[in-house]
């Protein structure tokens, strides 16, 4: 049974969660956590602080013991807001890599709040939509607007709690004076997007992180309007305020619920929530213990198994912000889409000659789709454009390092070739290096089949003998010819990557 590990290098606090596959379902064996506070220095100078890197990587080598004792197949490793915004972010990357042989990944706000969606709605029987999900960590806060489990809106702001406690929050007591500033600062911020989360009139609001957790725990003191363990309600939320307020470190400390950490920024974490439920009228929010953990260990799942519930689930996720991303730089869709096809029977139909791992075909068919994007820019040097655009958007569904891979394979579909000293070529793995070529040489070829772009090409069937591939091209009335000319042109490409001769004729 396949065994995967989820850690979480955030702001405040390092998680590890470890769960195994049993009969398509998740189940957990470990959960392991503790607080760090790697952001507190970056959101006072824009550095980590040594300390807080030892503290941190300390943290790490344990989950690493634990990952090894437990049998884990696969480990992700991410890190989100601090790591975002810090100026010394490698030598932190680094000191990973060396002490425990994992690569920690960067992600986006967007991309965490995607994954903070999969993990709630992979893992929850919901049927309240439109859902607003709301993730405060130390740096940041994601809020996404879900309806029937799909990703409707999603944006990422800089209110995390520990930002906001060094921000505003220095005098113990906190002072009127302060407070009043953070909540200028917050309402400044929602404000921002206010009308655009509005306008899906949410029914239920789920909060996750430890903050959302304590804010319950403390409900049960303070909130005497909720009924229901895990909800409080949006007076409750403002009585909490109020009454944190009040309170000088020492007495937090005292409160239920509330450990010595946490106790140190939860009034800027509850003035968070209070806002944000004031401002899209919600009723009160609903504490889930789901998170970013949850959504990485689905997408590790669903990435061992596309058959899963999940699996289809991020399939379908994945197709629709190629789509949208082909229509937002206004390429020719139905061209894409029938490269696509093509490329997708090629990729089968010569298994044998490009020995490519299974998940390129779906890199590929996305480069495919994406390939033409660059013309949005500029139509000179449109597959340089369609590299940057590809790897620096943000396609839901996709990791940084596939949209990298995904990128590099569109940017070749020109007449440049990869080159060893190319930047597309040096900021991937060494095996995707190394593979690279015999995705381009394929996208290629589709997209050469149908350079008229009238889809005149229907079906490809390939025939390999010794060191002869044959390709019969199934055409419309009216013939192929244009297309059977270029991908003739290839054939001298093609005999530089496979080692073999390369024929066509239109059937």
């Amino acid at each position: 049974m396949p065994t995967f590990a989820a850690v979480d290098v955030g702001s405040n606090s390092v998680r590890l969660k470890i769960a195994r596959l049993v009969r398509g379902r998740l189940e957990t064996i470990l959960e392991d956590r503790e607080v760090t506070r790697l952001g507190e220095s970056v959101f006072r100078s824009g550095l980590l602080d040594p300390k807080a890197i030892a503290q941190t990587v300390k943290v790490l080598r344990r989950f690493h013991r634990s990952t090894t004792s437990a049998g884990v197949n696969t480990v992700r490793v991410v890190a989100t807001s601090a790591m975002r915004d810090t100026r010394n972010a490698s030598s932190f990357l680094e000191w990973v890599r060396s002490t425990t042989g994992w690569r920690v990944e960067i992600i986006s706000g967007l991309e965490e709040g995607r994954l903070i969606h999969l993990g709630v709605v992979s893992n929850s029987r919901l049927n309240t939509w439109p859902l607003l999900l709301m993730d405060l960590g130390g740096g940041s806060c994601e809020l996404t607007i879900s309806v029937d489990a799909q990703i409707r809106s999603m944006v990422s702001l800089p209110l995390g709690a520990v930002r906001l406690t060094e921000e505003f929050v220095q005098n113990d007591p906190p002072k009127k004076k302060d407070i009043e500033r953070m909540r200028q600062f917050i309402a400044e911020e929602v404000r921002r997007l206010e009308q655009r989360m509005k306008r899906w009139s949410p029914k239920l609001a789920i909060a996750t992180s430890g903050t959302a957790a304590a804010l319950a725990a403390l409900g049960e003191t303070f909130d005497t309007r909720s009924r229901r363990a895990n909800y409080v309600t949006t007076s409750g939320l403002d009585r909490i305020v109020a009454e944190l307020s009040k309170r000088s470190l020492a007495q937090r400390r005292l409160l239920p619920g509330l450990g010595p950490k946490r106790a140190e920024i939860i009034l800027a974490g509850a003035t968070v929530y209070a806002e944000l439920a004031e401002r899209f009228h919600l009723p009160g929010i609903t504490y889930s213990p789901l998170g970013l953990r949850d959504g990485m260990l689905a997408q590790m799942a669903a990435e061992y198994d596309r058959h899963t519930a999940i699996g289809k689930r991020i399939e379908s996720e994945r197709q629709r912000t190629l789509f949208a991303a082909a229509s937002h730089y206004e390429a020719d869709l139905h061209f894409g889409e029938h490269v696509r096809g093509l490329t997708m029977q090629l990729f089968r139909q010569l298994k044998s000659v490009h020995r490519l791992p299974p998940d390129y075909e779906e890199w590929l068919t996305a480069a495919a789709m994406l390939h033409e994007i660059g013309a949005f820019i500029n139509r000179t040097g449109r597959h340089r454009h369609a590299y940057y655009l590809i790897a620096n958007s943000e396609l839901y569904g996709f990791t940084v390092e596939q949209r990298r891979l995904i990128a590099a394979i569109a940017r070749y579909v020109g007449k440049s070739k990869p080159a060893p000293q190319d930047r597309a070529l040096r900021v991937l793995p060494a095996l995707d290096r190394q593979l690279l070529p015999r995705a381009v040489v394929l996208l290629r070829m589709a997209r050469a089949l149908n350079l008229g772009r009238k889809a005149a090409v229907e079906k490809v069937t390939a025939r390999v003998k010794d060191s002869v591939v044959e390709l019969k091209l199934q055409a419309k009335r009216g013939g192929a010819d244009l297309e059977l000319w270029q991908v003739l042109k290839e054939k001298s490409y093609f005999r530089e990557v496979f080692g073999r001769d390369l024929v066509a004729d239109v059937s």
